[in-house]
């Protein structure tokens, strides 16, 4: 939780520093079918990856905004995680992760702070711990290591 109130601090500054790349970047977003548009900052202890939902006929086969960030810095060696940034212009509360990326953030991290914005860039923060309780699969993980 102390992720969480460090960065309570400095998110308005982010939010700032980032709002510029998160409105250009979310137009790279393909999604034809919903015409629901995402973008997501990856901010890492090195760098800043950004993803963008890419959405396919066969739905299951669409990609979030959150995976392809992830998947970005994971393909360039990078797991330092230090936040992720989720933004919709077609979203009017702060956006929160699918099921899948639920998933996949707990895969890398228990306490990344996930910082859900609206299209007016009001937010919440929260934790994977809080959008996926009790999960069972990082527990019988953690019975095997």
């Amino acid at each position: 939780m102390n992720n969480i109130k460090n960065l309570k601090l400095e998110v308005p500054k982010l939010i700032d520093q980032l709002k510029k790349d998160l409105i250009s970047k979310v137009k790279n977003s393909y999604a034809p079918y919903s015409n629901f548009h995402v973008v997501a900052a990856l901010i890492t202890k090195n760098n800043i990856y950004f993803g963008v939902n890419v959405e396919n006929r066969s739905f299951g086969l669409t990609n979030c905004a959150e995976r392809s960030a992830i998947f970005s810095a994971i393909s360039n060696g990078d797991t330092d995680f230090v936040s992720i940034f989720i933004y919709s212009p077609d979203y009017d509360e702060p956006i929160p992760p699918c099921g899948a990326c639920r998933q996949v953030i707990s895969e890398f991290s228990k306490d990344l702070p996930i910082v859900m914005l609206s299209k007016d860039f009001d937010y919440e923060i929260t934790t994977i711990d809080k959008l996926l309780p009790k999960d069972s699969l990082n527990k019988l993980n953690e019975k095997m290591n």
